[in-house]
């Protein structure tokens, strides 16, 4: 068959997508990779898939050039006469999923991978355009085969919001994460904590600064890295936010890269304290490198975290929780690295990507090269809490 993937931002389809594009390739599919950033036909190409760009405005939501980017499109779509089509984030997931049913594609799927800005922020403005993403969603989801979501909140949300039907949604352990290319490596022997991510206020990068101040006035041996980029989006933070934190010693800000592993490596925490997620990747490469991480207790963090037994969760929008979980794995290297072995045995039972595209590919009947959709509810919804002994609860 042939599967166009409509991503919303290009490097994703590397970074997230690329095992799962290599995987549709090696049983037989061909695969188009869509995306608005330019530059990665080579490394699309070396998945084994073509690259497309299709150019748009990944934020804001703005009617007119909405429509027009629905009508390219479904020319796109039309162009290249896929069975199937597959998209993922706000845009992709809405006008892919419109234009895909407008151009006659009968197999249309989607990966909701967060609520992001639209649904955290505050006041008047951010309420209106929440509302007009719903009513869009809904016409989007419309069109939708079946839905992935890649946590139960996310999933209980859309449904309560009547966004989508419950017969559509099927839930999945985030994008999982390769075992061999995040392999595990041996901790250091100092207190190096490490937060990756996009800057962002919504993922709790002031609170990850301040809490690291505190503690670097007990701890001074401490340190605190910040890897990723800035960004456009609304919510984003500038240099001149964290620089103060960078002058003054707290924080050393490490730019951005396209390969975080040799900083994982570096590191013996891994911290996330976001607002919301889908399934926040970094955590899982950070726990297949056996790392004991420190996030949030909220959608998508909390479902990569015992609480106790491979990291700890913390309340989102705080300091001091957060710092006083950083003082404890100072204090504690022992039960750290307890912490760091479990975060390793939680991602091989749960997000090891084979078996997470194994769920997507079934769902979608990608398993052969031929087949018809077929409707198993049940894919993926043996998550939760990891027990040790090897049993497993369904609290999804």
């Amino acid at each position: 068959m042939k599967i166009l993937i409509l991503a919303g931002y290009t490097p994703s389809l590397i970074n997230f997508r690329g095992d799962f594009i290599r995987e549709m390739v090696a049983r037989g599919h061909e695969v188009v990779a869509v995306g608005p950033e330019a530059g990665f036909e080579e490394e699309v190409a070396a998945l084994g898939a073509t690259f497309v760009r299709l150019a748009f405005d990944r934020t804001g939501i703005n009617p007119l050039s909405d429509l027009a980017l629905i009508r390219r499109m479904i020319g796109l779509i039309k162009a290249q006469k896929p069975d199937v089509v597959f998209g993922y984030t706000m845009k992709p997931v809405i006008y892919g999923s419109i234009a895909a049913r407008l151009s006659g594609v009968k197999r249309v799927f989607s990966m909701v991978t967060g609520l992001g800005y639209v649904f955290l922020a505050n006041g008047a403005k951010a309420y209106v355009i929440r509302n007009i993403s719903k009513m869009i969603y809904y016409v989007g989801l419309k069109c939708s085969t079946k839905v992935f979501f890649q946590n139960p909140d996310d999933r209980g949300e859309f449904i309560r919001a009547g966004l989508v039907g419950k017969s559509k949604c099927v839930l999945i352990h985030g994008s999982g994460v390769n075992l061999e290319k995040f392999a595990s490596a041996p901790l250091p022997d100092r207190p190096i904590f490490l937060m990756i991510c996009r800057i962002l206020k919504d993922k709790g990068v002031l609170e990850y600064l301040e809490a690291a101040r505190r503690v670097k006035a007990s701890f001074p041996e401490a340190r605190f890295q910040l890897l990723g980029p800035f960004d456009v989006n609304p919510n984003a933070l500038s240099m001149e936010d964290i620089r103060p934190y960078v002058d003054d010693g707290t924080v050393e800000y490490l730019g951005e890269t396209k390969d975080v592993r040799p900083y994982l490596a570096a590191c013996s925490v891994y911290v996330l304290p976001s607002y919301r997620e889908g399934t926040p990747r970094t955590v899982l490469e950070a726990m297949a490198m056996g790392r004991p991480v420190i996030t949030t207790d909220v959608p998508g963090c909390r479902e990569t975290v015992v609480d106790g037994m491979n990291g700890f969760l913390v309340p989102a929008k705080t300091v001091e929780p957060l710092a006083e979980k950083l003082r404890w794995v100072i204090g504690h290297p022992n039960e750290a690295m307890k912490m760091a072995k479990a975060s390793l045995a939680i991602c091989r039972d749960k997000y090891d990507v084979r078996k997470v595209n194994e769920s997507i590919l079934a769902a979608m009947d990608l398993n052969s090269m031929n087949g018809s959709v077929h409707d198993d509810r049940r894919i993926g919804d043996r998550a939760g809490q990891y027990i040790p002994s090897g049993g497993e609860t369904e609290s999804r």
